[in-house]
């Protein structure tokens, strides 16, 4: 084997590697921006679920529509 076919051999290794590294790259920031999706969809039904939020939205909302209608005062809790 000559001198010039291993360097040609040797850029071709180089080239190969280049693109392994891109690729590997890519799928390692598309991994990533799930996971922070995924960790931020966890985070606020933690905090909806923690604090009772979808609860306390439904007794605001059910007090607004009796207001709204005149019906007689409630006194819902949840």
């Amino acid at each position: 084997m000559t001198f010039l076919e291993k360097r040609v051999l040797k850029k071709a290794k180089k080239k190969q590697r280049a693109e392994r590294k891109a690729r590997l790259a890519s799928a390692v920031h598309v991994t990533g921006v799930i996971l922070k999706i995924l960790g931020a969809l966890t985070g606020v039904l933690f905090i909806v679920y923690f604090w009772n939020l979808d609860q306390k939205l439904l007794g605001w909302s059910y007090n607004q529509v009796n207001r709204i209608f005149d019906r007689k005062k409630t006194d819902i809790k949840f």
